[in-house]
């Protein structure tokens, strides 16, 4: 596997990728088909298969399952949590999926930057807001949160897929903040054209 010099602040026994069980190397193989590049998230975890394997699983189903959230507004959740909390691998990473999803490398500088300059639509405003309140201040959320997303047409459903999407960058911000984590760079230049 292919690696940077350093993708965290710490000495990992980061395994070859044919080192690694066999269905971790298909992972890693269909990462490197359809990204073209194993996410260094993943690289990092790689040396804990019991942790890659919840991390993996749990991202795949956020991200991806079913929700009534489209993958670009699950991305800008990850965007708008991780400008909050400063985490350069976050952004790097979840904007450049922003500008993919959206097809709009400008949206995807701006949510990076403060998604409130963004021309948003209410309901990814109420979505944003929430996230953003729900990272800084979950101890101040009130029905009346809950209430303004079913306002612009969340099901409760919807707000546990937003919850637990805000919650899971707030973990996933700490530990690539803690660690130092780079992110890949292809990263850098994918989605700019306009």
């Amino acid at each position: 596997m292919s690696q940077p010099k350093q993708i965290t602040a710490l000495d990992l026994p980061i395994p070859e990728k044919d080192q690694l069980p066999e269905e971790f190397q298909k992972y890693f193989n269909k990462c490197e088909e359809k990204l073209g590049m194993v996410p260094n998230v993943l690289t990092a975890y790689s040396q804990n298969i019991a942790q890659l394997d919840v991390f993996a699983r749990f991202y795949n189903e956020l991200m991806f399952g079913e929700s009534e959230l489209t993958p670009l507004e699950k991305e800008m959740i990850a965007v708008v949590v991780s400008a909050q909390n400063h985490c350069y691998y976050c952004l790097t990473a979840h904007g450049a999926a922003v500008r993919e999803y959206s097809e709009d490398p400008v949206l995807g500088e701006l949510m990076v930057m403060n998604y409130r300059a963004a021309q948003l639509s209410p309901r990814q405003r109420a979505m944003l807001d929430f996230a953003d309140k729900l990272t800084h201040q979950p101890d101040q959320i009130l029905e009346a949160d809950r209430q303004a997303l079913r306002d612009v047409g969340f099901s409760d459903q919807g707000i546990w897929d937003i919850s637990n999407i805000t919650g899971f960058y707030n973990m996933t911000n700490r530990v690539a903040s803690a660690v130092e984590m780079q992110p890949n760079l292809q990263y850098h230049a994918s989605h700019r054209g306009i």
